[in-house]
């Protein structure tokens, strides 16, 4: 059971880790330039959005890939 409470502790710092990273690369973009800012909070809630999402996708795709990687393992046996 410990191995699972490791698993998913390092799941989130992954996770964090992916959404920090693409917040930090969004705000580099200055899309205030492309979108048109009525209402600044909607604009900085949509940069959040965003982040959170390229971050769990980019992560997501981090994670399957190291374990893909464990199991070609099984693939030798």
């Amino acid at each position: 059971m410990n191995l699972f409470g490791i698993q998913a502790l390092l799941t989130l710092i992954c996770y964090f880790f992916f959404i920090l990273i693409s917040f930090w690369a969004i705000q580099g973009l200055h899309l205030e330039r492309i979108l048109r800012v009525s209402n600044p909070a909607q604009y900085k809630t949509l940069i959040v959005l965003l982040s959170i999402g390229l971050g769990y996708l980019s992560s997501s795709f981090f994670l399957e890939l190291v374990n893909n990687i464990r199991n070609l393992g099984y693939l030798l046996k």
